[in-house]
């Protein structure tokens, strides 16, 4: 198994994530899941990730139960604070107790701070919340061994967040791959957090899956080049070529997932830079952006004030992929900013030297938007799920 170093630690370059878990009717299997883990602790994957609100909220539970299985100091543990979310009560001190209870731990060898973005940030530097002056106490007494956070917010939300709290946050967990270096401008945010002596762990490296399952053509040419691996074994690999990542965490599903990564684990096969260079190609392929330069000519020309490279960025990435990190990004603007604020007056367009069909485009935008649920609904419909699983294990005791 590939290592990475980080403080005292030597980890596993590759994190087994929990955020999607193998099912049946409806339910985590937890037979195929123990499976899965028994394999990945025999071949020196060691580190789980969970969340608060994973999986319904059974997540935590299940790896836990599971991991009671094996020592303690055999293993990493990383869960998350849930700031992150709408809720109606943001107590740290009784979601960490629940999470200790959920986990069946005495402390978590990684804690997180669960997406630190542009709607989250006043939450978690907020004193009178005290979120993370509880965590800091939790550290020093030792039952957070490594305080990080995660973040799908944009660079000026970071460079915030660091300036209160950069001698706090030890890692980052940010979504990292050959695409996004590009259209989410991982490269910028990545090389942000390596000048700043953040060292780096990497979700969604393949994207949801999307960079598992390319298009034919797209899958013919990588296996000529390299016939027996697999398409995402190209993304893990890729990863390893960016400097200060110390974790790539991948949702396993099923155990054939957790055999194929490891196998791309546990050789060190290096990208060649013609190869390196076919991954942009194919990524540039996936694209289908607005060719928006970020001119900003358009912008003292809106009667309402409406960010539109920012709109056209974030539409842009949503033509890739519906994802609710963009919609939940767009709830954190005021409402009369948003796409839906636009009067389609087209002054915009008359200004834009790449002649952006500026108001189609934001109402495309915002047909796209009102298909998704709110952020409000979603983390709702988490707090709902939480109490199911509570009233549900309250009933076993």
């Amino acid at each position: 198994m590939l290592k990475s170093t980080f403080k005292d630690k030597a980890l596993p370059l590759l994190g087994f994530g929990t955020m999607r878990l193998p099912m049946k009717e409806g339910q985590i299997d937890e037979f195929e899941l123990r499976q899965m883990v028994r394999y990945a602790m025999e071949n020196g994957v060691n580190y789980f990730d969970t969340a608060y609100p994973y999986v319904d909220s059974e997540s935590e539970r299940a790896i836990g139960r599971i991991l009671k299985e094996y020592p303690r100091e055999s293993f990493y543990l990383a869960t998350k604070y849930p700031g992150h979310q709408v809720l109606s009560d943001y107590d740290p001190k009784k979601i960490f107790e629940e999470q200790l209870e959920k986990c069946g731990v005495d402390y978590f060898d990684f804690y997180l701070l669960h997406n630190v973005y542009e709607n989250s940030i006043h939450r978690y530097m907020d004193p009178g919340l005290g979120i993370i002056e509880y965590l800091l106490e939790q550290k020093k007494a030792g039952r957070i061994r490594h305080l990080g956070f995660s973040t799908h917010g944009g660079m000026e939300n970071l460079k915030v967040f660091l300036g209160a709290f950069k001698e706090a946050m030890e890692f980052c967990l940010i979504q990292l791959n050959y695409l996004d270096w590009s259209l989410q401008d991982g490269k910028s945010v990545s090389s942000f957090l390596a000048d700043n002596g953040i060292p780096v762990f990497v979700m969604e490296p393949l994207r949801g899956g999307a960079l598992a399952s390319l298009p034919d053509e797209a899958q013919s040419k990588l296996k000529s080049l390299r016939p027996n691996e697999s398409i995402a074994s190209w993304a893990f690999r890729w990863l390893h070529t960016v400097d200060n990542v110390k974790l790539i965490l991948s949702g396993m599903s099923n155990f054939d997932q957790m055999v194929d990564n490891i196998k791309t684990f546990s050789t060190h096969a290096p990208l060649t830079g013609q190869e390196i260079q076919l991954l942009y190609e194919l990524a540039d392929k996936m694209k289908d952006s607005i060719p928006c330069t970020d001119c900003g000519y358009c912008l003292d020309s809106c009667p309402n004030n409406i960010n539109i490279p920012l709109m056209l960025d974030y539409y842009s990435q949503m033509r890739v992929q519906l994802t609710t990190n963009i919609s939940m990004r767009v709830d954190a603007i005021p409402t009369d900013e948003q796409p839906s604020a636009c009067i389609e007056c087209g002054a915009c367009t008359e200004m834009c030297p790449q002649n952006i069909d500026i108001p189609q485009a934001l109402g495309e935008f915002r047909e796209i938007l009102e298909t998704l649920p709110s952020w409000e609904q979603i983390s709702a419909d988490r707090e709902v799920a939480a109490e199911k699983s509570r009233e549900k294990y309250r009933q076993q005791e």
